[in-house]
Parts: C-alpha cells; structure tokens; sequence
C-alpha cells in the first residue's frame, strides 16, 4: 500500500480526532507519542513574543502555556468541539479565553495584530499560499511564523521503533530528521517570507521547527 493511499485513508479518522472525537484528543496523542506530545507543542515556545495567535490551537495547551509566560495570546480554530474545550479549560485557569473560530485561509483579524503567529503540528493547510499570505497580512513588520510540522521519536527500544514506524507510514514524521525542503523555502519565499529552520533535540525525540520572518 503506498504512502499516499494511507494518507487518504486516514484523513477520515483525522477530522474525528478533531472533531466529534476532540475529547480523546490528549489521550491519542499522548499514547502515539509515547507521552512526549506536549513536550513537542512546548518547543514552540522559546521562539513566541508579543502578541501571539496560534492556528489550530486544538484542545488549548499552549494557549495555557503562552498566557503564563505573560504573553497576549489569541486563538484561531474552525473546530467548535475544540473551542469549547480550550474555552473550558482556559476558565478553570482563571484565563479569559480569546478564541476565534474561523479558518486560516481568511484571518478574522486586522492586519498588523501579531508579533508571532504559531502552528503546532497543523493539517497541510498551514503551507498553502492563500494561508500563508494570510498570516504575512496579520504580522507586524519582521513578524515571525512558527511552524513545528514534525517530530521524530529517536528511542531504539522496541516500543519506540515501533512509534516511530507508526508515524513514519502515516506521513506524521516523513523520512530522516532534516531541514526544510527547497520547494517548501520557495514557497514561502513567494509569500514574503524569509524562512529558517532547526531540529531541537529532546527526550528521545527530535522537533522541527521553522522560522519564517516577513520581510
């Protein structure tokens, strides 16, 4: 079976996840990362300041996260099971929720808002050019996208290759941990970006993450 084939057959079970299932989402995530999920999603972190909106914000972590570090976080997701999850969890911390339900594609927000944009482990819609000029549109001059696509689990225990199998067939971890794609910086390019990327090494495991600055 190829690559491709799988792709189109997980999609379904994807949107689940996201949508009518959105309350296993933790407990999936946490069991096909081996418990390093929200290690990943945290990576983002060093690379946010200022005004913050995150795309997919999914059941609300960072979000949780971005507000302790004391930064204006704003939130932008089309999935209503999440919001209403990340909008619960967030007021049991006590945090007034700033959640927009809406889709990449058309940023309901003025151009200009953000210092940092954040995506953490997004659908392929991140790469496409109409989101991308979008987020270029609502960052500040010198604003900065931060994508973290991938992870690779890098343990050689036998549940560990096994993990990192899994995400490998679905397309979740493709190939060896590596650098951004010369078609991939060409896009961006395109959209006004000038774009880096680096692999933060953690617990048995390795993170992506992308740097995009607008020029």
């Amino acid at each position: 079976m190829s690559l491709r084939l799988i792709l189109i057959l997980l999609r379904p079970l994807y949107y689940l996840l996201y949508h009518q299932f959105a309350w296993t989402y933790d407990l999936v995530s946490a069991a096909v990362s081996l418990g390093r999920w929200q290690d990943w999603v945290q990576a983002a972190l060093p690379q946010l300041r200022g005004r913050v909106l995150e795309i997919g914000f999914g059941p609300g972590h960072l979000q949780i996260s971005l507000n302790e570090k004391k930064l204006q976080a704003f939130g932008l997701d089309e999935s209503r099971q999440m919001a209403h999850q990340t909008r619960r969890r967030l007021r049991k911390k006590g945090i007034i929720p700033r959640l927009s339900r809406g889709y990449a594609q058309n940023i309901p927000f003025a151009s200009g808002a953000f210092d940092s944009v954040v995506a953490t482990f997004p659908a392929e819609f991140i790469f496409d050019l109409q989101t991308l000029k979008e987020i270029k549109r609502v960052l500040v001059p010198a604003g900065r996208l931060i994508i973290l696509p991938t992870a690779w689990i890098t343990g050689r225990r036998l549940l560990e290759r096994l993990a990192a199998w899994l995400f490998r067939v679905s397309g979740e971890a493709p190939g060896k941990p590596g650098a951004v794609s010369t078609a991939m910086r060409d896009r961006f390019s395109r959209t006004g970006f000038e774009v880096q990327s680096k692999i933060v090494e953690l617990k048995e495991s390795q993170v992506l993450v992308i740097v995009a600055k607008k020029r």
